[in-house]
């Protein structure tokens, strides 16, 4: 492919990571107001957060182990099509069970970040049309995106709220009409997804394979990355938003431009994140600036401020998706060209799969206390994987890490 038709495909693959984050930005505030004001609780509400990561999960795996015999853009295409199912059905459908059938099924996200069946399929395509000292670069610019778009959905989900009062009507009534553009945004995304080239997505000239010569640094890889992910679900946004209503009483407006300027932060930090890589190395920046995040995670808990907590919030989001366009980077890198789309599907489970029972117990922890105690254990395995992290893989360097710039 031409520099310019894969400059061409890049930008496309932005626009529609950009649509995508802001239906998750607006769907992982709205979607505990919602299931609570539909008469579910906290522990349901848990397990449905858990059902959309365990089937994203098994989604990404399957996509992961068959990559190599489908191409990337029927598979995203399809991905498209069953986000526009998921919308469609939150819309329509009140009942705990049936919710639950749908979670599992679709494309919902309840977190922050992008944990989807998508990931591993566009990530495999931004790989292939950068070089290898472009790529931390182009990854930084995806996640960029990415957490600028979801920030400007997370200040979008107080719309119902502004709707409502304007119109006389219960805020709850508009709840439905924000599934649906979710749905349309899935539609969206399907359109430019259409207009990728038909091989792969990209034509790389080295036709994907399933994992052999990388296999067991990638199943190390994705096994540390389960311990990352099953930390996290304690945190996904929708939880944490429940958090913050329960102690502190917060509307959505508020508590969605705390998050939107903590997806601010997180959105810059992903550039300052790829030039301390180009300083430090990869491995060096995930684990240094994920750290102190996760002790910043354990002192929340013991605020009972407010303010203290935002701010505390904000330092977090500073500095916690630093890791973020590094890991990505990091797992394309020291694998096999053809392993790309089975590194990347096989790492990115443990981002859903691995996180599945988190939710849930966050649910169950929520229910009996306030206190925080999803956010004490969220930190306490955080810290345990960026120790074991550092010491697995600090002499595992990428190309760039190792041949001296010209």
């Amino acid at each position: 492919m031409s520099t310019t038709g894969s400059k061409r495909s890049l930008r496309k693959l932005l626009w529609a990571r950009g649509l995508r984050a802001f239906g998750d930005g607006y769907v992982s505030l709205l979607l505990p107001v919602y299931l609570i004001g539909l008469g579910l609780t906290p522990l349901q509400v848990g397990v449905i957060a858990t059902g959309t990561l365990l089937g994203s999960g098994a989604l990404t795996l399957l996509v992961g182990w068959r990559a190599n015999h489908f191409g990337s853009r029927a598979l995203l295409l399809c991905a498209a099509a069953l986000m526009c199912a998921t919308g469609l059905g939150f819309a329509s459908i009140s009942s705990f069970w049936p919710l639950l059938v749908v979670a599992v099924i679709g494309t919902l996200n309840p977190s922050s970040g992008d944990v989807s069946v998508f990931l591993p399929l566009e990530h495999a395509v931004l790989a292939h049309v950068v070089s290898d000292r472009e790529r931390t670069a182009a990854f930084a610019r995806y996640s960029l995106v990415g957490a600028l778009a979801g920030a400007v959905g997370a200040l979008f989900a107080a719309a119902p709220e502004f709707l409502a009062d304007s119109l006389k009507l219960e805020a709850g009534t508009l709840y439905p009409l924000m599934f649906l553009l979710y749905a349309a945004l899935g539609v969206a995304s399907g359109f430019i997804y259409r207009t990728l080239p038909a091989a792969g997505a990209v034509a790389t000239g080295v036709p994907a394979a399933p994992l052999k010569e990388s296999k067991r640094i990638v199943y190390t890889l994705a096994a540390l990355f389960s311990l990352d992910a099953f930390g996290g679900g304690f945190i996904v946004q929708s939880l944490l938003a429940l958090w913050l209503f329960e102690r502190f009483e917060l509307s959505i407006a508020v508590a969605g431009t705390i998050f939107f300027w903590t997806g601010v932060l997180s959105a810059l930090s992903y550039l300052v994140a790829a030039r301390i890589a180009r300083r430090i190395g990869l491995i060096n920046t995930m684990v240094f600036t994920h750290l102190p995040s996760s002790v910043l995670l354990l002192l929340i808990p013991f605020t009972p401020d407010l303010g203290v907590v935002v701010a505390l919030l904000l330092a977090r989001g500073a500095l916690s998706q630093m890791d973020v366009p590094t890991r990505s980077s990091y797992v394309i890198a020291v694998v096999t060209p053809p392993e790309r789309a089975a590194a990347a599907g096989i790492t990115s489970v443990p981002r859903s799969l691995a996180s599945a029972l988190s939710p849930f117990l966050a649910g169950y922890l929520l229910g009996i206390s306030t206190f925080g105690w999803p956010l004490i254990v969220a930190g306490v395995v955080k810290i345990a994987y960026d120790l074991m992290l550092l010491a697995t893989f600090r002499t595992v360097r990428p190309p760039e890490e190792r041949v001296a710039p010209p």
